[in-house]
């Protein structure tokens, strides 16, 4: 029987540790949420119940949070929605070498490098120099848009360095015309990796705090207004929220990966069905 070196425990324990400090503190926030009615911010709890999770949908208790999360889960996917098609148009262009191709993919990318407070701020300045109301559906998109947009191109660019473009030069040997060929070719190829900047794009700009801090206006999104209530909120409501924006973050991603593996499926049974037609 071989044995295992001793290195393989050693990474073994250091993994674990890492995911506990990963996602220990979501655990705990989840474990606190279900506190009794007397229970507090902290060990140990006072019996279990679901008193914070109906506390929290009293709008008094709370304050604007229903209202902060239609506004996040809407500035979310107005965000998805722009960086997966910009995204899409720019992995198409930069597919040919054009003047300044080179110059253009760095400042895309330097945006990711530039602390994200200072894109807030420099954003939120332009808007009200400019006479511009400052709001989350302007102000906030376009900050936003500097984090999604740079990862979606990335993803993108791998994408289409990939793509055997042999498909495209048999659609149109068979009199497909450009529009055609990015439809019913390009598209369903690519349409997984859709998917995953899609993710990315809504994921990034539903929690996004920073870029988001100094451009919403008046009204918070859903992580603004969290953080504002760590300042007068003492009671697990506070987890409770967490527990359940933690949930509908999860599921969204679990609804994006049930997409890409039923696209996935799709596209295998249709290259059987294919074989089997040439036989």
């Amino acid at each position: 029987m071989e044995t295992r070196p001793r290195s393989f425990y050693v990474l073994t324990v250091f993994f674990v540790l890492f995911l506990a400090f990963l996602y220990g503190p979501t655990v705990t926030i989840g474990i606190l949420s279900f506190q009794g009615p007397g229970g507090g911010l902290t060990f140990p709890m006072r019996g279990t119940s679901l008193h914070w999770f109906r506390d929290l949908f009293q709008q008094q208790a709370v304050g604007d949070i229903w209202g902060s999360f239609s506004r996040s889960f809407t500035l979310g996917v107005m965000v998805m929605v722009t960086t997966v098609v910009v995204s899409v148009m720019g992995g198409l262009a930069f597919r040919k070498r054009f003047a300044g191709s080179t110059l253009l993919f760095y400042l895309v990318i330097t945006s990711l490098v530039i602390p994200s407070i200072l894109i807030s701020l420099g954003v939120g300045l332009i808007w009200s120099q400019s006479g511009l109301p400052v709001h989350w559906s302007t102000s906030g998109f376009g900050a936003q848009l500097t984090w999604t947009l740079p990862f979606g191109l990335l993803i993108m660019f791998a994408v289409f360095n990939r793509f055997d473009s042999s498909y495209e030069e048999a659609a149109r040997d068979l009199g497909a015309s450009s529009w055609q060929v990015i439809r019913h070719v390009v598209l369903p190829i690519v349409a997984p990796s859709l998917i995953g900047v899609a993710l990315f794009g809504f994921t990034l700009s539903y929690d996004e705090f920073a870029r988001t801090l100094l451009t919403s206006g008046s009204y918070n999104t859903l992580p603004l207004e969290i953080f504002g209530m760590t300042t007068n909120v003492t009671t697990p409501v506070l987890f409770a929220l967490g527990t359940l924006t933690t949930m509908f973050s999860l599921s969204v991603i679990v609804l994006f990966l049930l997409v890409v593996w039923l696209l996935n499926r799709r596209r295998a049974r249709m290259g059987s069905d294919a074989g089997k037609g040439m036989v």
